[in-house]
């Protein structure tokens, strides 16, 4: 199988992550809950995973960084525990349901006022749009960091000041972003940084982040057991405990760890320039194929590994499926889970078939790729 649905989920993930996992689950116990070694062993672990993280991110304090199932369960966090009745945010048309459904959810509520900047059809985003939609009640700004249907990224450092020289929250998705382009949450201005384990950080499905930017108290939607504090009924306010009730994916949590100090081991400029090179070598071979649409910048240093394609008119599913069941290649077709994405850029009703790249994917699997879609396009003519 040539997998190129990166996007999704990455695959394979370093050896080290399977390896990692493994001897955890015959050895780990319950973090923070007991005093004996196996319990200690399992929350020093953790905490390690913490401290590559802040390292990953640029972050002082390992310990506002949550851990959570996944970037969905992070952006729920984040969204709901911030806005109040009456505020109002902003966010843009790029943006995965994640960000979309929780924020439509509370201005179908009345709780909100949202601002839905759109894109041109390349997915880059105005300043002066974001800046034109600030009004008394804004609280927040979000955005995502690189598109998960084109790839485009986002000017986020440059966000940043805006909602900086407003005193706005300013919230990241990095689902597509975290572990392959640099990101600094002080230089960044960035308030929220919401991050995904099983993705381009190379850990394991079922774990994820939220970075917290200190001084920032967000309401939690989960209380319960800490293993702190346990003489009183009322939640800690201290980090992270605070928004870490229940037992965390300890196993998930130590393959993450494991997958981000593969990223710092190999050098994250290395991944980020071989991701480049597939995604340029990608795109060019598809603009010489006839028949096939690109969507997005098309300019490798402009977008994510993302990359996004329709033939004719014919259903982004069946040409999904053909390259699956014909060529075992693996991609994804439809609207992502982003449908103002493909509205923005013109393919609601079509869809797109969404190749996507990792560190592991090689010259020879792009080509192969290549031959595919052209083999395809022929057909349709």
């Amino acid at each position: 199988m040539i997998y190129f649905d990166n996007a999704a989920t990455t695959f394979p993930k370093p050896k080290a992550v399977y390896a990692t996992m493994e001897k955890v689950m015959r050895n780990c116990a319950n973090p923070g809950r007991s005093g004996h070694k196996m319990a200690l062993e399992s929350g020093r672990m953790i905490y390690k995973t913490r401290e590559l993280l802040a390292k990953l991110f640029r972050i002082q304090n390992p310990m506002q960084i949550i851990f959570t199932y996944n970037a969905t369960d992070s952006l729920n966090l984040a969204i709901k525990g911030v806005v109040k009745k009456g505020d109002h945010v902003i966010t843009t048309s790029m943006e995965h349901n994640s960000v979309l459904r929780p924020l439509q959810s509370l201005k179908e509520k009345g709780m909100i006022q949202v601002s839905i900047i759109k894109a041109d059809r390349e997915g880059h985003i105005s300043i002066q749009d974001i800046e034109k939609n600030i009004q008394n009640n804004t609280k927040m700004i979000i955005t995502t960091h690189a598109s998960n249907v084109i790839g485009t990224l986002l000017p986020i450092e440059k966000i940043g000041k805006i909602a900086q020289k407003y005193h706005l929250i300013y919230m990241v998705d990095a689902a597509q972003s975290a572990g392959v382009y640099q990101i600094d949450v002080d230089k960044m201005n960035i308030d929220l940084l919401v991050f995904p384990g099983h993705k381009a950080l190379l850990g394991p499905q079922g774990t994820g982040g939220l970075y917290i930017r200190e001084g920032l108290d967000l309401e939690p939607f989960r209380e319960g057991g800490t293993g702190s504090q346990s003489e009183s009924l009322i939640q800690p306010q201290i980090m992270p405990d605070r928004y870490e009730s229940g037992t965390l994916n300890t196993i998930g949590i130590a393959g993450l760890g494991a997958g981000i100090n593969f990223i710092l081991s190999e050098k994250m400029e290395k991944i980020q320039k071989h991701e480049e090179m597939l995604t340029q070598r990608m795109i060019d071979g598809l603009m010489q194929i006839e028949g096939v649409s690109i969507y997005g910048p098309k300019d490798a240093k402009k977008q994510a590994s993302v990359v996004s394609i329709n033939i004719a008119k014919r259903d982004s599913s069946e040409i999904s499926f053909l390259l699956d069941q014909k060529y075992d290649i693996a991609s994804r077709s439809g609207l992502h889970c982003a449908p103002l994405a493909h509205k923005t850029i013109g393919t609601f009703e079509q869809g797109t078939v969404r190749f996507s790249m990792g560190y592991f994917n090689t010259i020879e699997e792009v080509d192969q790729v290549l031959y595919a879609i052209e083999e395809i396009s022929e057909k349709n003519r």
